[in-house]
């Protein structure tokens, strides 16, 4: 059965429809919310209220089937993760009591010396430099997001391509930069 007919399945009461969709697009959709953000437990989290928001939305009659269900569910993950993101910018404050001692004394929040200033320009010419060996679809994806700072759908736009094809293109930039600098023995730790 395709999505399409096991998301009118779901919306008509059948349930296993829904384990049906859950098993086939569980996967792709955890890895995408974990290359998102970077820790499991915070992903399983997310990951679960995709789902959430997926079966309300499927019940209530919300779901449109404009496009593929899993693009949908990804964008569902995808805007998820920023409304949090912006919860937390305007939200998230540390207290001074809340901070060990420790970690206010740490190099990372201090100002930088002229080596670290050195250290970080080489780091940045190595990297910019590795660019060079990656395919120019993956070279774009980077110049634009990282120089340019233009979010993936601006990226999308401006290529051509969808977003999620940006996305991959980044994932598999990242994933060639990080063997080339391992490749190349770049350290990027100062």
């Amino acid at each position: 059965m395709t999505d399409h007919e096991l998301v009118v399945l779901y919306e008509e009461g059948n349930d296993s429809a829904f384990d049906v969709l859950l098993s086939r697009h569980q996967a792709y959709i955890y890895s995408y919310i974990l290359f998102l953000v970077k820790d499991s437990d915070v992903a399983n989290d997310f990951f679960q209220d995709t789902f959430q928001r997926a079966i309300i939305a499927i019940r209530s009659h919300k779901y449109q089937t404009t496009g593929k269900f899993s693009a949908w569910l990804t964008r569902v993950a995808h805007n998820l993760i920023i409304d949090k993101s912006r919860e937390c910018e305007t939200t998230c404050t540390v207290r001074q009591d809340q901070v060990k001692p420790k970690a206010l004394n740490s190099l990372r929040l201090s100002e930088a010396t002229r080596e670290d200033e050195l250290i970080d320009s080489q780091t940045r010419e190595g990297i910019r430099q590795m660019l060079d060996y990656l395919p120019e679809p993956q070279r774009e994806v980077i110049l634009m997001r990282f120089y340019d700072d233009l979010s993936f759908k601006e990226i999308a736009q401006l290529t051509g391509v969808s977003i999620n094809t940006a996305l991959g293109r980044m994932h598999y930039a990242l994933i060639n930069l990080r063997k080339l600098i391992k490749d190349k023995q770049l350290s990027l730790v100062g």
